[in-house]
């Protein structure tokens, strides 16, 4: 029988592991030698608190080949300010460099200002509606990318990355009456590149964030060949937090369910892990 029990107890997959992950740094070093591929990316990852993947995740989006921008927006434009907060102290003790540093060295322009603001971890996390101010956000948007010529990206990230969930939810529908479109669709028009995604990646988490990683997950598989990357990095991150939502969110979208994609796009004992995280 396969089992998992993330970052708690048991891990049983197929015949290669059955082991109780007690202690885990022991164990992961084990199976570095054990294991190869994308199975030895799972199950490591699953060994892992929650921050310290995470740390891991942005470290090798990095210090890797290039650098990996969407491991970045993906974790970034997600996370809750005390999450991140946890995150940026788990980098600083496990790499002995600062997040902010590593990012700022590694990006440029308004894509890094907007990465760094997201890493202050300085959003308002009220409930608060201030209907005022949301009528004057929107058009301040507004008046930064669809009326003007050029875009003001800085009125962008001054309402995006500092307002809380519920107000900027009544500034977007402030923007639609304003400009007749909505914020996504003016974010495409107005953007590009790592700047549009995480931007994009900001509004759709804010709106709802199991159907942001539902798309991201449907975007990994669908086509020719699997972005393995982004796979396994949302299957162990969100596994214990959001998935059920996730799979609720990718089956509306999609028509079919996220353990028939999965099934359907990878082999072995990493889709056995895959499909046990992703559950029936």
């Amino acid at each position: 029988m396969n089992s998992l029990s993330t970052r708690q107890g048991i891990v049983s997959i197929g015949p290669i592991l059955n082991v109780c992950v007690m202690p885990l740094q022991d164990l992961a070093d084990d199976l570095q030698g054990e294991l190869t591929g994308n199975t030895e990316k799972v199950v490591l990852g699953l060994l892992m608190i929650a921050p310290k993947y995470d740390a891991y995740e942005l470290r090798t989006a990095i210090k890797g080949s290039g650098t990996e921008e969407a491991a970045l927006i993906d974790i970034l434009a997600s996370r809750t300010n005390a999450e991140i907060r946890v995150i940026t102290e788990v980098y600083m003790k496990e790499h002995g460099t600062s997040l902010e540093d590593d990012i700022e060295a590694d990006t440029s322009g308004m894509f890094k200002r907007v990465l760094v603001s997201l890493l202050t971890a300085g959003r308002d996390e009220s409930n608060t509606v201030n209907e005022t101010q949301a009528v004057q956000d929107a058009k301040d948007i507004y008046e930064a990318g669809e009326a003007c010529w050029g875009t003001d990206e800085v009125k962008f990230l001054t309402v995006l990355c500092v307002r809380n969930r519920n107000h900027l939810l009544r500034v977007f529908e402030e923007y639609q009456k304003i400009s007749g479109r909505d914020i996504e669709d003016s974010i495409k028009r107005e953007m590009s590149g790592s700047l549009e995604d995480v931007f994009l990646a900001i509004v759709k988490c804010l709106r709802n964030k199991p159907a942001f990683f539902a798309e991201r997950l449907y975007k990994s598989m669908k086509g020719l060949g699997t972005t393995d990357s982004v796979l396994i990095r949302i299957m162990v991150a969100r596994a214990e937090i959001d998935m059920l939502d996730i799979k609720t969110e990718f089956s509306k979208a999609y028509g079919k369910t996220l353990h028939s994609f999965i099934n359907g796009d990878s082999s072995g004992d990493y889709r056995k892990i895959l499909l046990e995280l992703c559950g029936e």
